[in-house]
């Protein structure tokens, strides 16, 4: 096993191609393109759910037990629930977020024959005419509206133009990484940890590094809603790593720098074995790093789980301030993050009697005690 030379310009570059491509849960085809052009280009073999749910396949010396490596690809955004009076329209939410980190956001309708630019804006937005009614007036979904930046004055003109209950809004990300390896935008979650996992693919490809079992990078579409890798895993993937965002705040020990390591998060604790793995391999490999335990929070593991899947799961984050708002991570994150994927791909698997779906109590683990 071996440390593998990540390319930070690919990582980047990546990150940024995929911020540019809106992908609010349920309208996630073009990014799915996407990836799929991008796993293409690297000569990875990958196949698409339904619903476009991307599961890659790196062959290793033996096909079981297998593992995967997740990450989704769906951001939050917004929804129309009602065309106004005054041409504008009454938003409701996709995905969990709040309507306060919304305000003042650029965004693009979609609708059934095109696109449409607008901003969200609270119900009173003009300090010349509402002035301390402004910083007076509620907050939440109710209270803000879609201003378009074209003709309509009213509600006859929002059905003249084809606008409809239903039509999705993208939130512009716009992104900017300063010359200290600081990265702003919305939507690092989980936009960089799909980055982050295409850098180690690329990075495995290109150093030819041989792998001791299949492994399947996925790329989920609807993780932001909850249903996430309850679909495209093989019956016979017997552990699985999800790529997700940390959270660095007040009462939390991620971190910006290195690698968050889940230990728990609302769903309960995560594989306690799986999760010994990682923290062995950052040790082995110095990579920084450190553990976090997460309140109000659920990833990709927990709907792996709950559809059924007996799969050992872990969670490795990169460290985001402000989630789910107007996001910051550091490159250095992103950069550890991949060099861990890149070496538990090498690794052996946890357990050989693991291939089995159920078997004999010979070969189980212990933890310590």
């Amino acid at each position: 096993m071996k440390l593998p030379d990540i390319d930070s310009g690919y990582l980047v570059d990546i990150l940024l191609r995929l911020l540019s491509t809106p992908s609010p849960s349920g309208y996630t085809d073009r990014v799915v393109h996407l990836v799929s052009e991008e796993l293409e280009r690297l000569e990875v073999p990958f196949e698409l759910t339904r619903r476009g749910a991307i599961r890659a396949t790196l062959d290793g010396s033996v096909s079981q037990p297998d593992r995967a490596i997740v990450a989704h690809i769906d951001t939050l955004g917004a929804m129309v629930k009602g065309l106004k009076d005054n041409g504008r329209l009454q938003l409701v939410a996709v995905g969990h977020w709040n309507a306060r980190f919304a305000e003042g956001a650029r965004g693009t309708l979609f609708t059934d024959t095109g696109q449409l630019r607008g901003t969200i804006l609270p119900l009173k937005a003009s300090g010349h005419t509402f002035a301390p009614e402004i910083d007076d007036q509620p907050g939440g979904w109710d209270f803000v509206e879609f201003r378009i930046d074209t003709i309509a004055r009213n509600l006859k003109d929002l059905l003249r133009i084809g606008i409809h209950v239903g039509d999705f809004i993208a939130i512009d990300t716009s992104p900017e990484i300063s010359e200290s390896g600081f990265i702003n935008s919305r939507h690092l979650d989980d936009k960089a940890g799909a980055a982050v996992l295409l850098c180690a693919i690329e990075a495995v490809r290109r150093e030819r590094i041989p792998l001791p079992v299949d492994c399947h990078p996925l790329f989920t579409i609807s993780e932001e809603v909850g249903s996430g890798a309850s679909a495209a895993l093989h019956q016979d993937v017997a552990e699985m790593l999800t790529i997700d965002n940390g959270t660095t705040a007040p009462g939390q020990n991620s971190s910006e720098f290195g690698v968050t390591i889940a230990m728990a998060d609302q769903s309960g604790p995560f594989d306690y074995h799986l999760t010994r793995r990682v923290i062995q391999l950052c040790q082995e490999f110095a990579i920084p790093h450190q553990r976090d335990v997460f309140r109000y929070y659920r990833s990709d593991s927990a709907a792996a789980l709950e559809a059924g899947n007996d799969v050992r799961t872990a969670l490795v984050t990169f460290g985001v301030d402000a989630s789910h708002g107007y996001e910051r991570i550091h490159l250095d994150a992103l950069e550890s993050l991949a060099r861990l994927i890149g070496v538990y791909m090498q690794g052996p698997p946890l357990f050989k009697r693991d291939r089995f779906d159920m078997g004999p109590r010979a070969g189980f683990p212990t933890q310590p005690g």
